[in-house]
């Protein structure tokens, strides 16, 4: 992963083999079936939204994709390979970093120790260094923090400190699951420029986002999902002009 330099996608992605694939996939809470049959997928180097109500499910597709949720049906693939027979680790150490919805940054842990802690598979190795350079460089306010304990920082700090954690691992796949929750709209517009420019250099990105205009303008192509199921998707700038979709999610 290099933040520096815009790559092009990758031919898989250009003859449509999608780099993660997600079919058919549905996840229970004990009775309750949260997701029911979610199909999507991902090319490198691209932005996927995925929007929808509260309780719509689009967490726990997240989490399902990551493991840290069993799926009951379905499958999910990543480069061709099922990662439903991997530990959540192992995932990561694939290349896919999940952005949790509230951040879980460490409050009492230095920004520098935050981001330190999302290099653990290549914590000892030439690249740790680069890496936290790349990210210090993409948000530099994290550079000037980077002594300061985590929990000091504005929401909109320790979103940065969160993507920039995730991005320590030198992900192929970043998932986010509501980075402008409770952060101011100034800082909201800077990490969505950093969004994009991640997926300039090569990161592929599925955002869920409850700010449907901001997710529709960044990403490329979106999914609505509605009770756990797929509604409605297609192009980002299409979906905005869908009259259906100004009405329930854009406010007009």
């Amino acid at each position: 992963m290099n933040l520096h330099h815009p790559v092009r996608p990758a031919p898989s992605a250009a003859l449509g083999t999608p780099l993660l694939d997600v079919h058919e996939l549905s996840v229970r809470y004990g009775g309750i079936e949260a997701v029911r049959g979610i199909s999507l997928h991902l090319n490198r180097g691209e932005i996927v939204a995925i929007v929808g109500a509260n309780g719509a499910g689009k967490t726990t597709t997240l989490k399902a994709i990551v493991r840290l949720l069993t799926p009951t049906a379905g499958t999910v693939t990543f480069d061709g390979e099922s990662l439903l027979p991997l530990a959540t680790e192992d995932i990561v150490a694939r290349g896919i970093s999940l952005v949790p919805e509230g951040r879980g940054v460490f409050p009492t842990l230095s920004v520098r120790e935050n981001l330190e802690l999302g290099a653990w598979n290549h914590r000892h190795g030439p690249t740790m260094q680069a890496t936290l350079a790349d990210v210090v460089s993409l948000f530099p306010r994290l550079g000037e923090r980077l002594r300061q304990e985590a929990g000091t920082l504005s929401g909109g700090e320790q979103q940065m400190v969160a993507m920039g954690r995730a991005l320590m691992a030198r992900p192929t796949v970043l998932l986010l699951d509501e980075p402008s929750l409770g952060i101011a709209p100034v800082l909201a517009q800077q990490i969505f420029a950093a969004i994009a420019h991640i997926a300039s250099c090569g990161v592929s990105v599925l955002l869920v986002e409850q700010n449907t205009h901001l997710a529709l303008t960044v990403s490329a192509r979106a999914y609505v999902i509605k009770s756990g199921q797929n509604y409605l998707e297609g192009l980002s700038a299409e979906l905005m002009k869908n009259p259906e979709v100004q009405h329930a999610y854009l406010g007009s």
